[in-house]
């Protein structure tokens, strides 16, 4: 029997880390999706019982103390010699061959107007699911697996070892059933044994209000079908809210740049926005400045898990006509003689004026 630190590429005192991160390399190479052979999916099978093992702290113990190589022993056999079992609190009977299935990932793209009530999606996912001609049970239609003529079902057989303390029996896995306890003569040939096949499927998903990009949703039991008619996994959703390009989010808030006339700003006026969840009524008061924000409140996102929604803010930019003719020039400067303006002078900048229509124009 390999050892699974050799199986894994890992030396013997290798880190939790980088165990998973060999089994992760291996399974990306010998994976079925990848490499169909049947080699590489009998080195699948033992890449991924050597992480089972070692990556569960207490398994990994107890199979140092029994020996990692074919033939070796540890203290376990030698009290299980003595004493009439292992230390670990008697002897393993055969293991199943159902297994959890993986975890899988899929990324959502959503636009923005779609996050501030949510929205609904049908996610197409290539997944493994269970074989709907052995019903996971790996066996051809109408037959069963047989109990192993080496092991008699037990899923081990013992050895005999001498050493320094005389003969010491130890006991391994069963290479006939590779410790299943019983062998399929007559794999399903749908599926090849495996009790799973790859197939597209669609999940309906009520994405909730509120989610932003980088979030995961978990759906519990979605993933992949488990070998053996073992459980499924879960499946991930991973959001992506695509940008805008007149509104960004700040939060629950959302923010816009609003361009307003140099007379508009003097007079004031009433405007409609067309926001995202419809036509929003803003009044622009007389005397406006660039950079101050105005705000509509309730017209954000909803914010997640919660009936409250956040504000729409609007930031003024003034602008200042570029051609002015003759007539226009003569009435500006009538207005200028009646209001008598200061002439342009150095202020201390008000806080946030600048930055806040950077920020609008750059997301």
């Amino acid at each position: 029997m390999a050892d699974h630190y050799e199986t894994l590429g890992v030396s013997r005192d290798a880190s939790s880390d980088d165990i998973k991160k060999a089994y992760r390399r291996l399974a990306r190479e010998l994976h079925p999706d990848v490499n169909p052979s049947p080699e590489a999916a009998e080195q699948f099978k033992a890449v991924t019982y050597a992480y089972d093992t070692l990556s569960d702290p207490q398994r990994r113990r107890q199979y140092d103390q029994g020996g990692g190589q074919a033939g070796g022993f540890g203290f376990g056999d030698i009290f299980e010699t003595f004493f009439g079992q292992a230390s670990g609190g008697g002897r393993r009977g055969p293991r199943s061959r159902a297994e959890r299935g993986q975890d899988a990932l899929v990324r959502v793209e959503l636009d923005l107007d779609e996050v501030i009530f949510g929205t609904h999606r049908d996610v197409k996912v290539t997944t493994a699911v269970v074989c709907e001609d052995c019903h996971g049970s790996c066996c051809a239609p109408g037959t069963s697996p047989v109990t192993c003529t080496v092991c008699g079902g037990t899923g081990s057989v013992q050895q005999q070892v001498r050493s320094i303390l005389g003969m010491i029996v130890t006991q391994q896995a069963c290479t006939n059933c590779r410790g299943y306890g019983t062998v399929i003569e007559h794999p399903c040939p749908t599926c090849s044994g495996q009790g799973r096949v790859r197939s597209e499927v669609t999940i309906p998903v009520d994405i909730p209000a509120g989610v932003d990009s980088g979030l995961r949703i978990r759906l519990p039991g979605q993933g992949e079908a488990g070998p053996a008619g073992g459980a499924n996994g879960d499946l991930f959703l991973e959001i992506r809210v695509r940008p805008h390009e007149v509104f960004s989010r700040d939060g629950d808030d959302l923010r816009c740049v609003l361009e307003v006339s140099m007379v508009d700003a003097i007079l004031g006026t009433s405007t409609t926005l067309q926001a995202l969840d419809g036509d929003a009524e803003l009044e622009v008061p007389s005397g406006v400045q660039s950079g101050e924000v105005l705000t509509i409140k309730g017209r954000g996102i909803m914010r997640l898990q919660s009936t409250v929604r956040g504000d729409l803010d609007v930031a003024i930019q003034v602008v200042t006509p570029t051609k002015v003719d003759g007539r226009a020039r003569e009435l500006l400067a009538q207005f200028a003689e009646r209001t008598k303006p200061e002439g342009p002078r150095l202020v201390r900048e008000r806080q946030g004026l600048f930055s806040k229509i950077r920020d609008r124009f750059g997301r």
